[in-house]
Formats: C-alpha cells, structure tokens, sequence
C-alpha cells in the first residue's frame, strides 16, 4: 500500500485503477519465485504505478478478492498488504497508460476500495511518528536508497 507523509503530518495512500473495471485498488501482484513478499509487492508498485520507495517486511493486514479471469471464471484471491513509503514516482513506467494513480486521504481511499477488508486496512492505516521521519530516518534513507528506480530483487 503505497503511501506519503504531507508536511502537516498526515499520509496519503496512492490508489490505483483496475485495468479491467476500472475500480481504485491498491497494486498488488503474485508473488515472485526468490522473491520476498514485501519486494514483490515493490516491484509491483513500480510497475502498475511508477512508485519507488521503502516496502516494510511486516503486512498490515490481509483481504480477499474475487479475481476475474481472461476465461470469465473467477477465482477467490488473498492478498497480503505491505506499506511503502514512497519516494518517487517515475516519469514512465509499463503500465502508464493502462491505469490512472490519485493520491487519496486515508479516509477518502477507505471509501473509494470496494473490498470491505481492504477498506478497514486504509481506515485502521497510522503513518509513522514524526521521529522517524526525521533527517538521518527510514524515509531519508529510502529517498537515497531508491531515488527514481524501483527496488530489485532481495533490497
């Protein structure tokens, strides 16, 4: 769940369209052989959104969905949520012009989900403490980790 820190404190959460329904949703992909999850999750948001940053080890929680196939079928899919402390976003990215991002409030982004567990994620969503934000913190370290590039594999 890709996110920002405003100046005044507050997070914003990036969400993104489906290509299919064009509902918002957060990227979310499969997950990748010899790659952890949180990377995965990573490498997704570069490519469905351009977003680089910082992806957390720890899921903030889980929902399930209900994935339409190219056959018309559906198949019942959970999905494990990984905040990511964004960065950046790149100019380009594959998926650019099969999606629209927008920047949300966190309530805002609870009710523009349809997923109703994934909504109660965004709602119960708490940014990190101002201390961490701090020159020397995490998301300084993301900024000069990352830059513009999305993470690779094992980072």
């Amino acid at each position: 769940m890709p996110f920002r820190i405003e100046e005044d404190g507050s997070a914003r959460i990036m969400l993104i369209t489906s290509r299919g329904s064009g509902r918002w949703i957060i990227p979310k992909g499969n997950p990748m052989r010899g790659m952890k999850a949180h990377v995965a999750a990573a490498h997704e948001a570069y490519e469905e959104a351009g977003l680089s940053g910082h992806s957390f080890a720890t899921a903030i929680g889980r929902f399930h969905y209900r994935k339409r196939l190219k056959t018309g079928e559906t198949r019942a899919i959970e999905v494990e949520v990984f905040p990511l402390a964004v960065a950046a976003q790149a100019a380009d990215w594959p998926e650019k012009h099969e999606r629209q991002t927008h920047w949300f409030t966190v309530a805002d982004a609870a009710s523009a989900v349809s997923e109703p567990d994934l909504s109660g994620i965004i709602r119960r969503f708490r940014p990190p403490p101002a201390s961490a934000r701090a020159e020397g913190g995490w998301f300084r370290r993301a900024v000069r980790l990352f830059g513009r590039q999305p993470p690779t594999p094992g980072g």
